[in-house]
């Protein structure tokens, strides 16, 4: 692979993605094999991975292992399995992650409890278990994949901006404590991004003002859209390769403009 064609070139690393079967974890996964790395995908979708992994068509290996970031154990396995194939994790990327909407009176205990599991601990577990490889091998890069509502609150959003503000801050708590050890973590902080999740919830709340609601939410961003899962992979990418070994400990905004008021 070229340097001079593909600047951000990982060539040869091996990148984990959780939540990497649909949305932004498989933008990051293609658009991460396609510039060189063995991709391993995790997430706890056994019947959409594996077509999911063979749908990305690279000279790079695409692997999917079942797994569920809120399981320590699950998450121990998966690095032992990848340690045995792939031999050390280069590039990790804490993508799994759920929503709720609601203010605090409306979200459930049970609902706080989920988006905690998911998104904090999952985080925690996933990083946990890679981390002493990453150390063991010389380094490698941690990429949390954050949202908006780590930096400003959005409404009706009590829970997830509680989650994604701990995601921010523990990316620079690992990044902090882990410097001298070669890791670099950073996180990405998107607006609203269209994925398949978000029309489920267009679906499932709004039949039929599918396309009003979906103008809404995409005003919100002052650029006039949601973003698009290849814009925070290729942010990702960024991160991953040489060209981004001055960031850790960092927040990347990809907010379409909401945060210049």
């Amino acid at each position: 692979m070229n340097e001079t064609t593909h600047p951000f070139s990982i060539q040869g690393k091996t990148a984990v993605v959780t939540g990497g079967v649909s949305g932004i974890g498989a933008a990051i996964a293609r658009v991460f094999a396609e510039n060189g790395a063995n991709v391993w995908i995790i997430d706890c979708n056994q019947q959409a991975g594996e077509p999911a992994a063979a749908e990305i068509k690279s000279e790079s290996t695409v692997q999917f292992l079942r797994g569920d970031v809120t399981n320590f154990n699950d998450m121990i396995s998966a690095v032992e399995r990848i340690h045995t194939e792939s031999k050390q994790i280069d590039i990790l990327v804490n993508n799994a992650g759920v929503g709720f909407v609601g203010d605090l009176l409306n979200t459930p205990e049970d609902e706080f409890d989920r988006l905690m599991d998911v998104n904090v601990k999952g985080v925690f577990n996933m990083t946990r278990a890679a981390l002493p490889g990453m150390i063991e091998h010389g380094g490698g890069c941690i990429i949390n994949i954050a949202s908006i509502a780590s930096l400003i609150a959005v409404k009706e959003r009590f829970a997830y901006c509680a989650t994604k503000g701990a995601v921010m801050m523990m990316t620079k708590s690992i990044a902090m404590d882990y410097v001298d050890k070669g890791v670099r973590c950073n996180c990405i902080c998107p607006a609203r991004v269209h994925t398949p999740f978000v029309d489920e919830y267009l679906k499932k709340n709004y039949p039929g003002r599918e396309a009003e609601v979906f103008d809404t939410l995409s005003a919100y961003q002052p650029i006039g859209r949601m973003g698009a899962p290849d814009e925070v992979a290729h942010l990702a990418l960024y991160l991953a390769s040489d060209k981004g070994a001055f960031h850790t400990g960092d927040a990347f905004p990809l907010s379409g403009g909401t945060l210049m008021g």
